[in-house]
């Protein structure tokens, strides 16, 4: 079975393609990688770390990119900006410039280094909150890249790049694993983990999922 390197941030969208790749492959074949890289609250990466030793996985392995909070300025850098998505901006202010693509280019690294050929990255098209690097084209032009500047075939898997929120949470219920998701990793803005504030964006999107979910469940039964 083909090894793979999910990057793992220890939320909603890459804990649930950790245990599909747990599922899939079995844990002596997942890796993991989380980033440090100045996020609002540094509960996400304990708790990625904590989710990664629970699983058993291959490795984990946290990579600290500290200095990315000196070039760029975004909400979910700077604990002190208000979330917003001000009218007429084309994203959020909490998306990151470059971060999938800064994520992807340093794993990459990491992985050959292990001789793993496959990426794991949990990013959607469908409820991507108007972020580009969430989008497909951005994850087949970056696998390219990769192979072309590291003479590695690389493969860029995305398996929720078009599963709604609402899909997402049937895949976990598929996998067994929607109680461990809901009450163990952080989607929350403002880092409180399980079902969250209630308020951001962030936390919107996931307990609307979450209840669409619930009751087209309750409606097949």
């Amino acid at each position: 079975m083909e090894p793979t390197l999910v990057v793992f941030s220890g939320g909603q969208d890459s804990t649930t393609c950790l245990m599909q790749a747990i599922a899939e492959r079995g844990r002596g074949n997942v890796h993991t990688v989380t980033f440090a890289y100045g996020q609002r609250h540094a509960l996400e990466v304990d708790l990625a770390e904590a989710i990664a030793k629970e699983q058993g996985v291959a490795s984990h392995k946290t990579i600290h990119v500290d200095w990315y909070r000196d070039i760029t300025r975004n909400a979910l850098m700077d604990g002190t900006t208000p979330i917003a998505w001000a009218p007429g901006a084309a994203t959020p202010n909490t998306f990151v410039d470059g971060r999938n693509a800064l994520f992807l280019l340093t794993a990459a690294i990491y992985a050959k280094g292990l001789g793993v050929r496959e990426l794991t990255i949990g990013v959607s098209e469908a409820d991507y909150s108007g972020y580009p690097d969430c989008r497909e084209a951005f994850v087949r032009s970056m696998e390219q890249t990769l192979r072309l500047a590291m003479d590695w075939p690389f493969a860029i898997l995305a398996p929720l790049q078009h599963l709604t929120k609402a899909q997402e949470w049937a895949l976990a219920d598929r996998l067994g694993c929607l109680d461990y998701i809901r009450t163990r990793t952080l989607t929350c803005y403002e880092g409180i983990p399980g079902d969250g504030c209630g308020r951001c964006p962030a936390c919107k999107l996931r307990a609307a999922g979450l209840d669409a979910y619930l009751r087209g469940k309750a409606g097949r039964a």
